[in-house]
């Protein structure tokens, strides 16, 4: 029986090593390009909410002026002419701001508004 001896060495290299750190990084810099503008975004959702809001009273009093043929500035008694056009809340009215604004619209053609329209962000319909 012939005996060899050999030595194997397992041990890693440097570009092993670097390779496997680059990695690393590279997962945490692809977590982070996910978290970051998640969390950024969240940041606004008050305002967003309260926009669409917004636009959901602009649709409502169009259609209501479209249904009794008002024309521009013909008066609307806001929330009681619109309350049929919006989805309502659990409490059976139109959702409010979150973060305790007031809509108003007070004639057919006006932009609603919120009470938080200089807020930062803006609660302003564009």
């Amino acid at each position: 029986m012939k005996e060899t001896n050999k030595s194997t060495c397992s041990a890693y290299t440097l570009l092993e090593s670097l390779l496997a750190v680059l990695m690393v990084v590279c997962t945490i810099a692809l977590i982070a390009a996910f978290a970051i503008p998640n969390f950024t975004a969240s940041h606004g959702s008050p305002a967003n909410a309260c926009i669409n809001n917004l636009r959901q009273i602009d649709a409502a009093a169009n259609q209501f002026a479209l249904e009794h043929n008002l024309t521009n500035g013909d008066a609307i008694h806001f929330p009681d002419d619109l309350t049929p056009y919006i989805k309502l809340n659990s409490a059976g009215k139109i959702p409010g701001c979150q973060q305790g604004g007031i809509y108003h619209i007070g004639k057919v053609g006006e932009t609603p508004t919120c009470s938080l329209s200089n807020a930062v962000p803006p609660h302003v319909l564009l």
